[in-house]
């Protein structure tokens, strides 16, 4: 990390993030001179900075605030190392943070570290996930009394109506998306293809496949952080609020992800187009957890608005081959490229928690051999099938009383997580509809 800083003189401020339950980044700003206590034992920051709210409050009576003396933990830089924030005026890097104990151990309250008891687990099985992951989110202009679609830059114009696909689209911002492109390649974010999606103002670029999932999750993050902050730049707002416009479509973070043995063989592959019966047994283990992981899949009020049928956006707990309307997808493509996609999680996820409740709900299946439901065919919309949660207060209930959430996490996370949403729920529903949707856009 020195060496980095000392190869980029020109930084002058640095940034110690770590990652909250809602994938808020949380930490501190440092003058570059500063930096040699980072190295030397660290830097601290409460536990209960993890915990906290949407709006940045503590959590009412959470044992991590007075009970414990609101006590520190130590902030522990991660193997990602210094990272350019090029859309700030001020020569910037991010120093990605993990939380651990005095005692240098792992902070069960971290959602990193979540993710990486799950890839410990499939270590322990000589197995190892190749993820990715689509990135869709909104350009918005909210610098009038109510949120609108950007003006295309240079002009008065403002889209009216989707224009799926369109070349025309993405060239209308074609400078915020080129400066997006060059702050992913800075921060090594793997950003590729880029789309106009089906929602007037919505983009979706694709991070490619990565065999370290907290790697793969890493970009998730960051490349949240850069789109605020290059769109903030260019005079918009850059929101992953799942559902921004009640008309629009919803903005999702759909992941893909196959598993590799310890020779490197995709054990999803047999040669066949259905894939192997590893793969089923993933499917399965992914469906019997679905419904008690909707809290981590569509944590707020808002995300329930993309979950309804007919809105591209799955509700039935099904599954299906190159079929858009399941909550799983199997794509089509060459067998050695077999691979699962989980289509249910809003744009708004944490994308650490969101990988956790995945891959580990796929390896519960794959060691329990769990057998999968047959596949279905046609519109999953009206398929009679069990259903994800339907709305927030039922997906908080379903997470918090779950034996399949409890061989996922560890019980601080449970308890941490539940009284998030608990207080959330009843904070941010009391408010009105216009107050609550101008905090989502502001931090999701």
């Amino acid at each position: 990390m020195q060496d980095w800083l000392d190869q980029h003189a020109d930084i002058t401020a640095l940034r110690l993030a770590v990652a909250d339950l809602n994938g808020q980044a949380r930490g501190k700003r440092l003058p570059r001179q500063f930096s040699g206590k980072v190295f030397d034992g660290g830097t601290r920051l409460p536990f209960s900075t993890l915990n906290v709210d949407l709006l940045g409050q503590d959590i009412d009576d959470s044992p991590l605030v007075f009970d414990s003396g609101d006590a520190d933990g130590l902030l522990v830089p991660t193997e990602r190392g210094f990272i350019p924030m090029p859309w700030l005026d001020t020569p910037t890097a991010m120093l990605p943070m993990g939380m651990f104990h005095p005692d240098n151990t792992a902070f069960d309250g971290d959602p990193r570290h979540a993710l990486h008891r799950v890839l410990e687990r499939y270590t322990l099985h000589h197995l190892t996930p190749v993820s990715a992951i689509e990135m869709e989110f909104y350009l918005i202009d909210t610098s009038g009394p109510a949120p609108q679609i950007p003006c295309v830059p240079g002009t008065a114009y403002r889209h009216a109506v989707p224009d799926t696909l369109s070349i025309s689209a993405l060239d209308d911002f074609d400078g915020f998306l080129t400066d997006l492109y060059a702050a992913c390649k800075a921060m090594d974010i793997p950003a590729d293809a880029a789309i106009s999606e089906s929602g007037v103002g919505q983009f979706e670029i694709n991070l490619l496949h990565c065999d370290d999932a907290l790697r793969t999750a890493d970009n998730a993050w960051l490349f949240k952080i850069a789109a605020k902050g290059v769109a903030r730049k260019h005079g918009f707002t850059a929101s992953f609020m799942a559902k921004p416009y009640p008309d629009s479509a919803g903005s999702g973070m759909h992941s893909h992800f196959s598993v590799l043995d310890a020779e490197g063989r995709n054990i999803f592959d047999d040669g066949s187009p259905n894939g192997s019966e590893t793969l089923r047994h993933a499917v399965a283990g992914c469906l019997a957890a679905m419904a008690d992981s909707s809290l981590i899949f569509a944590p707020f009020d808002n995300s329930f608005e993309r979950l309804v049928p007919g809105a591209h956006a799955p509700t039935s707990l099904c599954w299906g081959y190159d079929n858009r309307t399941t909550a799983l997808r199997i794509p089509a493509g060459p067998p050695k490229a077999r691979r699962i996609e989980h289509r249910v999680a809003g744009a708004d996820t944490n994308p650490y928690l969101m990988l956790a409740a995945i891959l580990g709900a796929a390896l519960n299946g794959i060691e329990d051999k769990t057998p999968a439901p047959p596949a279905i065919t046609g519109n999953a919309y009206g398929h009679a099938a069990p259903q994800i949660a339907q709305t927030l207060e039922q997906a908080i209930t379903n997470f918090e009383h779950s034996d399949h959430i409890k061989r996922l996490f560890p019980a601080l996370m449970i308890d941490n997580f539940s009284r998030t949403k608990h207080q959330e729920n009843r904070i941010l529903t009391d408010l009105d509809s216009k107050t609550r949707s101008a905090i989502y856009l502001k931090a999701l």
